[in-house]
């Protein structure tokens, strides 16, 4: 996820849609909440939670550049994915 900024946010979750609704709804205190973190521009989905762990971890543990050529490779104008996810 993203801000207006730029501000880059890598997390993982059992449930997207949700993930994605707290922030643009500023319903979580942290870092989310801070730095305006409210556009989706880059998922990954897997049924296996330890492999979803360790993919988090690897991309956190990139350079920024390395993470923006990661979303530019599939989505070139940084859209919000979501959207079109919520009413209203």
């Amino acid at each position: 996820m993203t801000s207006k900024s730029g501000t880059l946010y890598t997390g993982m979750t059992n449930n997207l849609e949700r993930r994605v609704y707290e922030p643009k709804q500023k319903q979580v205190k942290g870092f989310t909440k801070k730095y305006d973190i409210n556009r989706l521009v880059y998922y990954e989905e897997t049924g296996d939670v330890d492999s979803a762990i360790a993919r988090e971890k690897q991309i956190k543990s990139w350079r920024r550049s390395k993470k923006i050529e990661l979303v530019t490779s599939l989505n070139p104008t940084w859209s919000d994915l979501s959207e079109d996810w919520y009413e209203g």
